[in-house]
């Protein structure tokens, strides 16, 4: 008993001793001793953002279909097949024409070995056709799609550093995200919603400059995209226009690491990158077949820089450089290295949560459950005397190791979570009510006072385990199938189940055994 008992404390004080600290935590000998566990609070208690995220689906649908058609073009062309045009100006669709009657087999046979599962035709009798995803293969799309940025999104938050983020799914495009402690919800949306879509594309250089570009349309195969640039002096921002080839060379998919930096010349942010193997040697090639040449790095559409290749880069290092705060290099490098966004996201819907709110309701749960706290205990002492004691004894013991196991699995204590506490309390005493009221049975049937305190714990603990676990197995379909606020509720009230179980049962017998055990000419008990 006194093992479990520790173990709780032990968890349990690094929370306590670090109540005040500016960071939370332990200071000077005790933060080496302890271990680095600490009892968490969840928003409703400690105060953060709320928001609900929207997944634009439909975006992620037309980059799947431009992919689509890439890749059946590829395809075609490595089975050396050709007599056919591909087009998709509605983002939806593969407009495909036949120019080649004779190839039309070969097309056909293409399609049916590689895209038979995820893209259907119409109208293939002519020499124009109409390819579309298939119902599997769109449903598959949109639930990868939500996966990813719901993992995408994770990655972000644990990198930024938030302590017990609450990130789940709603729905077939949206996202839940609490984040307890950010008191910065620009900064955070920031964060999160970058689509972060990396590509190396050449600056076009020809006879047609990137004004006559806006003014009369880009050439075929090129874009008018815009470079940040800030005025060292003033500070003034300003875009300034610069043609690029439409085809990406490179896209930030290999990526491996970035970090936010300070060039060695001019001391200004910039974002270091790395490349796997596959990334170094693409990149390798690009400088190589492109020295003298401009290469812009492009990031969500904006250009960040256009720098000259001078030599060739065959180790896969780079850098970005853009005319950006230390802050902004930081939370680009953070948003590169957890990956890119499969679409699009937006902001639907954000609530902040201020910490008063938070103390409000800890105080509240506070005062309720030490006046509950005081009535159990007051009515256990009065109706079943001295060993009323008892049970008060083992009610208390709950508390260290209650919060001490919610603390060494990192659980996150919300207000759900405290009236989970509480139902365990009374659950506790009702354990200890079976247990009395069959000893006195017993003793009513004339045993002595070892009998009947081991014939009231054996007969009332199978009722008492029945009815604890059908409690616990509910408590485990909550925290399965609910949401935030009721998987706390669902791990407070496991865990206090568990702890209620041990004191009641095992603590009780103990000290009633402990008792007998000095006066063992006890004639009576007093309950």
């Amino acid at each position: 008993m006194f093992l479990v008992l520790g173990c709780g404390l032990f968890y349990l004080l690094p929370t306590l001793l670090g109540h005040g600290s500016a960071d939370g935590k332990p200071q000077g000998f005790w933060a080496k001793v302890l271990p680095a566990k600490y009892l968490n609070l969840g928003l409703d208690l400690k105060g953060g953002i709320y928001l609900t995220m929207e997944v634009d689906l439909q975006v992620a649908i037309n980059n799947g279909t431009r992919r689509a058609m890439d890749e059946l073009r590829r395809r075609l062309n490595s089975a050396g097949v050709g007599g056919y045009t591909l087009d998709n100006e509605n983002s939806t669709e593969i407009t495909m024409e036949v120019t080649d009657p004779a190839a039309k087999p070969a097309i056909d046979k293409v399609l049916s070995d590689y895209f038979g599962e995820t893209l259907r035709a119409s109208g293939a009798d002519g020499p124009k056709s109409t390819l579309t995803f298939t119902d599997d293969a769109l449903a598959d799309l949109k639930d990868m799609t939500a996966r990813q940025a719901l993992e995408t999104i994770r990655n972000r938050i644990d990198m930024y550093g938030v302590a017990e983020p609450d990130i789940r799914p709603q729905g077939e495009d949206r996202i839940v995200i609490q984040l307890p402690g950010v008191s910065d919800p620009e900064e955070a949306i920031a964060l999160i919603g970058k689509t972060a879509i990396l590509e190396f594309k050449l600056v076009d250089e020809g006879s047609v400059s990137a004004e006559e570009a806006l003014r009369s349309g880009a050439p075929l195969g090129t874009e008018v995209l815009f470079e940040r640039v800030v005025d060292p002096v003033t500070g003034a921002e300003s875009k300034v226009p610069i043609l690029l080839r439409k085809q990406a060379l490179m896209t930030g998919d290999s990526l491996v690491d970035s970090r936010a930096a300070r060039d060695q010349q001019f001391g200004q942010p910039i974002v270091n990158i790395n490349f796997d193997a596959r990334g170094a040697r693409e990149f390798d090639a690009i400088t190589t077949n492109n020295v003298g040449r401009r290469l812009a790095i492009v990031l969500d559409n904006q250009v960040y820089s256009a720098p000259t290749i001078r030599s060739r880069i065959p180790d896969g290092e780079a850098y970005i450089e853009g005319s950006f705060t230390p802050e902004e290099a930081r939370l680009l490098a953070v948003v590169l290295r957890a990956g890119a966004l499969p679409a699009p996201v937006s902001v639907i819907e954000q609530r902040t949560v201020g910490p008063s709110m938070g103390q409000d309701s800890i105080r509240q749960g506070f005062s309720a459950g030490v006046l509950g706290l005081c009535l159990i205990l007051t009515f256990m002492l009065i109706y079943y005397r001295l060993s009323g004691i008892v049970a008060d004894l083992a009610l208390l013991f709950n508390f260290p190791i209650i919060f001490g196991a919610l603390a060494a699995f990192g659980a996150t204590l919300t207000l759900p979570g405290i009236f989970g506490l509480v139902l365990t309390l009374a659950m506790a005493v009702d354990a200890n009510v079976l247990i009395f009221e069959r000893v006195r049975e017993e003793i009513r049937a004339a045993k002595s006072p070892a009998g009947a305190i081991k014939g009231g714990f054996d007969r009332a603990f199978w009722t008492i385990f029945d009815s604890n676990i059908t409690t616990i197995l509910a408590a485990m379909v909550l925290y399965q199938f609910g949401s935030g606020p009721i998987r706390g509720f669902a791990v407070t009230l496991i865990i206090g189940i568990l702890s209620s179980m041990f004191t009641s049962i095992f603590a009780s017998r103990w000290v009633f055994d402990l008792v007998l055990y000095n006066r063992r000419q006890m004639k009576r008990i007093s309950i």
